[in-house]
């Protein structure tokens, strides 16, 4: 096994170390204000604290899926799955997102049920004091457990820490709520019910839905395709990087691929050293593994080639549509011109193509042009 896997197996074992222990503080926490939450709303005869309680309950059952999921997803690639089991974490995502949504309706019903026919609530000094403390408690659990997430990149263990921050607020309504009954003796508790289910289901829906984004595929982090360019440029002989294509195959788990811009005049030697060296570099800055390095040659001594280069890029980076021009090379002996185009989403492409093929063929007559439209999707 090279350095560079060693590496990768590494860094997935210690992640899903980070991710378990986390989880277990997280199901131990949760499962304790769970049975004393519970407790206190059939003392209390109150529906709000025993949501409450439901509530941690779920962040427990959660918390679980994240485990198994963590567990899954840092196997090592096979035979079968080459790239690795790292997409089976969004998959337990998915299955969090349903237990949210799930505690939120079923919290919704009883909560109506309580506005419908409604029971008087009893509460107590030890009901506020558990309470208050449910509230120090979760916030405490939110912003460690939103930390590590955020760490390890992990969606599970961020959508949990912001789970139990929010969780938190809906606690302190629910103290607000019996405070309010203990002074003036109106109960809003059910009516809080209802509130705490609706910002549930809230919650869940926006996690399925940045889950199913991920499955979908996104465009590219733009601060970390910056950075990756930035890195690829500090290299004498790269005079620029384009086509950056980044492939999520789980969290943590990026590979991608980049054409870099060198010199005519280097030998494939030269090309090869330098292309193992940038990849050691961007792993070990950023975590991506690039396997593949694309070449575009760049005429390094013609004078001739460098003001055609100019005259094409004003004449296509005219239009609105032309967000990048690179890859170019003239053969000024064989009166061959090629280059990349990167054309924004809202253009029809082919008409694009057809427009600045006819355009450049305009301002050099009996040259072959080649161009490629390329897709913008690293900016």
């Amino acid at each position: 096994m090279d350095s560079k896997n060693s590496d990768i197996y590494s860094a997935v074992a210690d992640r899903e170390k980070t991710i378990v222990r986390t989880s277990v503080v997280g199901i131990v926490t949760n499962v304790l204000l769970a049975a004393f939450k519970a407790a206190v709303g059939l003392i209390s005869n109150s529906i709000a604290v025993t949501l409450d309680a439901v509530n941690n309950l779920s962040d427990a059952l959660s918390s679980v899926v994240t485990i198994i999921g963590a567990k899954l997803g840092a196997k090592a690639p096979d035979k079968k799955h080459p790239l690795g089991y790292g997409r089976i974490e969004y998959l337990s995502t998915m299955i969090v997102a349903a237990i949210v949504l799930y505690a939120g309706v079923t919290s919704l019903v009883e909560s109506i049920k309580k506005i419908i026919h409604p029971e008087e609530a009893e509460y107590g000094a030890v009901t506020l004091i558990i309470l208050a403390v449910a509230i120090v408690v979760k916030l405490v659990l939110g912003a460690f457990v939103k930390r590590q997430g955020k760490k390890v990149n992990s969606g599970a263990l961020v959508a949990s820490g912001s789970d139990a921050t929010f969780d938190a607020i809906l606690s302190a309504s629910v103290l607000a709520s019996a405070v309010v009954y203990l002074i003036w003796h109106v109960s809003l508790e059910a009516y809080v019910g209802v509130v705490i289910a609706g910002f549930i289901i809230k919650a869940g829906i926006e996690m399925m839905i940045e889950t199913v984004n991920d499955i979908i595929g996104l465009r590219a982090d733009p601060e970390e395709s910056a950075k990756i360019k930035e890195l690829l440029k500090e290299e004498p002989e790269v005079l620029g990087a384009y086509d950056l294509t980044l492939y999520n195959y789980g969290p943590a788990r990026s590979y991608g691929s980049v054409h870099l811009e060198l010199p005519d005049t280097m030998t494939v030697d030269e090309v090869d050293r330098l292309t193992r060296r940038v990849q050691a570099k961007i792993f070990r800055e950023t975590g991506v593994i690039l396997t593949g390095v694309g070449v575009y040659s760049f005429n390094a001594s013609d004078a001739e080639a460098a003001k055609m280069r100019e005259t094409v890029r004003e004449t296509v980076m005219a239009h609105e549509w032309a967000k990048e021009l690179h890859g170019f090379y003239a053969d000024t002996q064989a009166k061959t011109l090629r280059f990349d185009v990167v054309v924004g989403f809202e253009t029809d492409r082919a008409q694009a193509y057809e427009t600045m093929l006819r355009e450049v063929s305009e301002l050099y007559p009996g040259w072959t042009v080649q161009i490629v439209p390329d897709s913008d999707v690293s900016d």
